[in-house]
């Protein structure tokens, strides 16, 4: 199991550090490298999700953080049923991928600081409750022969959720199929294991910014 050494700074303090005077809504920008979007721990007894930036093994609160698609996402969609529910056949949608692309957000959904033991299973389950948008938004995975599983789909009814374990970490593709703003509401859960109760976070938000 990986060894985190936690620096939790949000944007103002950062800049308060260097006596850069900005105003208190700015967000930290983060458009490219190995990012888990949906970074979960269990302290004092509640959840913390978070955004884990594991190139600077930083972590932010997801209100402090603006992620974005680059334009380098957008790709037209395959003429393959399988690949309906992103729209039509060479239409556009902005993917961040499965597989790393140095150039593109690459983005997770990390558990590695939840040890095993604390939840029934070591279960967990994260809840895509929400999207706000200008279109769909999807996670999907790509199996070997290019075959996708979507594991959420804000085209076909909300909510939807998402399975993971504790000291797990999950990579699949992040899909939008407008350029725009769009805001994602996830919460997560599990039962804990010394008591049979079932905890649940508070919703968190993020936003991304899609670039045309």
């Amino acid at each position: 199991m990986r060894k985190f050494h936690r620096v939790v700074l949000s944007a103002t303090t950062v800049l308060a550090l260097t006596a850069v005077a900005v105003p208190a809504s700015a967000a930290v920008t983060l458009d490219q490298g190995h990012v888990d979007v949906v970074g979960l721990a269990w302290e004092d007894n509640a959840f913390n999700v978070h955004v884990h930036d594991e190139e600077t093994d930083t972590e932010y609160a997801p209100s402090e953080v603006q992620l974005v698609a680059k334009p380098g996402a957008k790709i037209a969609v395959p003429d393959d049923a399988a690949y309906s529910f992103l729209g039509t056949p060479g239409s556009a949608a902005w993917v961040l991928p499965q597989v790393q692309d140095p150039e593109l957000l690459w983005p997770g959904i990390g558990a590695e600081e939840i040890a095993s033991g604390v939840f029934t299973n070591d279960a967990l389950k994260v809840t895509l409750v929400s999207v706000y948008g200008p279109a769909d938004f999807s996670i999907f995975t790509t199996d070997a022969f290019g075959t996708p599983t979507r594991l959420a789909d804000s085209g076909n009814g909300l909510p939807d959720t998402i399975s993971t374990t504790a000291g797990g970490h999950l990579h699949a593709n992040w899909a939008f199929e407008a350029a725009g703003t769009y805001k994602l509401k996830f919460k997560v859960s599990g039962t804990l294991a010394a008591t049979g109760q079932k905890v649940t976070s508070a919703i968190a938000t993020y936003t991304f910014k899609v670039q045309a």
